[in-house]
């Protein structure tokens, strides 16, 4: 049974009480500001705050960077007083003048984004890239059992859901040698990122147990990736162009405090991590993400099959000294499971083009063409047997501009 509100909510739409995830949005003429989604509608926290019915410095901005600096202590209390205004009838008359229908708002970046990290946290995804990079060859290369593998991206092109992705242009590789143009291979990559909210000092790693302290809630993620472009251009020092065209995400963070329900026990690691990757609780979560290509889905990527978990990559993406800033965004790496269905990129589905995908109007697809629209969800059980969702990434592929 999920917890009574008194707005309107289907049974459905993923954005009952038990989510209230934060966005920022904004209508023709008004500058943009901070939202919770609520079943139909976002909830206006920054008129919330000038009517004096939340604690409320950090909402009339543009991004929710200032609210996860704000620390753990004023995320729960916001999250708190939330609760209460949309389940005690009495607060209706002073809420629900500041409800606004989804489809009268405009859906923005939620975050100005820091730095942007991907890892390659996947083993069924790690295995099936070896075994086509490296037939004949060992399918996972020695370290990765032993550390959270990942690269530093792009951060200036990490783009809201549904802006448009320009196919992007590159060197690949040719029979006589590199030829340039705009990618033949256009791929996608499902992912969930988690973002930072209160920063660290320099010199001072994040231990595991420290993770909700810092990181303030999770999104879908859309790496988008050119796989031609990566082949020639990867060796020896990892992505680079073939990966910063664009990287899409929800418009929707979802907090922490909304997903303890999903977390599972994570795959058995051997051999055992090194001490500061260890983890006394279960932290994979049970997250099932639907990937869909001009309406149809092609892929359900279980979440919950993840070799190394969210605060392992922060563990590992800090022991050096490195520190957090306020908007850091670290993403999963393509999420894959066992089966061929549930995988996470067009690279694995078709086994680099020799299985094509077919559509139900009876295209095939190896990788993307232009005009292709991809659309990834997810959804994540609640304390009370409900599911809640983590929004869409939406992306339509238009043609090269080089």
């Amino acid at each position: 049974m999920t917890t009574v509100t008194w707005v309107e909510v289907n049974e459905d739409s993923g954005f009952g009480v038990e989510n209230l995830p934060y966005g920022v949005f904004s209508r023709p003429g008004e500058l943009p500001r901070v939202g919770v989604a609520i079943g139909e509608h976002v909830l206006d926290l920054a008129e919330l705050a000038t009517a004096g019915l939340i604690e409320g410095r950090w909402f009339a901005s543009g991004s929710l960077n200032a609210f996860m600096a704000a620390g753990r202590a004023s995320w729960q209390a916001n999250r708190t007083r939330l609760t209460e205004l949309l389940t005690d009838e009495s607060h209706r008359p002073q809420v629900e003048p500041h409800l606004i229908p989804l489809r009268d708002v405009e859906l923005l970046r939620p975050i100005e984004v820091a730095d942007y990290v991907d890892f390659y946290a996947s083993e069924h995804h790690a295995t099936n890239m070896g075994r086509m990079l490296r037939p004949g060859g060992d399918a996972l290369l020695p370290n990765w059992k032993h550390l959270p593998v990942g690269y530093h991206g792009r951060s200036g092109t990490v783009f809201p859901s549904g802006t448009p992705i320009v196919r992007p242009s590159g060197q690949r590789r040719g029979e006589s040698g590199p030829t340039f143009g705009p990618t033949l291979k256009l791929d996608i990559e499902a992912e969930v990122g988690f973002v930072a909210g209160v920063p660290s000092a320099p010199g001072h790693p994040v231990a595991t147990g420290d993770f909700r302290d810092h990181i303030f809630g999770f999104t879908l993620v859309n790496d988008w990736s050119a796989r031609d472009v990566q082949g020639w251009e990867g060796q020896p020092l990892g992505p680079f162009l073939a990966k910063s065209f664009a990287t899409s995400i929800s418009p929707w963070i979802t907090p922490v405090a909304a997903l303890e329900a999903a977390r599972v026990a994570p795959p058995p690691q051997d051999p055992v991590p090194l001490p500061y990757l260890h983890c006394d609780e279960p932290w994979a979560l049970d997250l099932d993400i639907e990937v869909l290509i001009n309406g149809q889905t092609v892929s359900r990527p279980p979440f919950s099959t993840m070799y190394w978990t969210a605060p392992q990559q922060l563990a590992h993406a800090t022991v050096n000294g490195a520190s957090l800033r306020t908007g850091d965004l670290f993403a999963s790496g393509t999420v894959s499971g066992p089966e061929r269905l549930q995988r996470g990129c067009l690279m694995e589905l078709t086994w680099n083009g020799r299985e094509p995908v077919e559509l139900a109007d009876g295209t095939k697809r190896t990788f993307l063409e232009d005009g292709d629209t991809v659309i990834l969800r997810a959804t994540a059980p609640t304390p009370t047997g409900s599911r809640l969702a983590l929004g869409e990434v939406v992306g339509t592929i238009v043609p090269a501009t080089t």
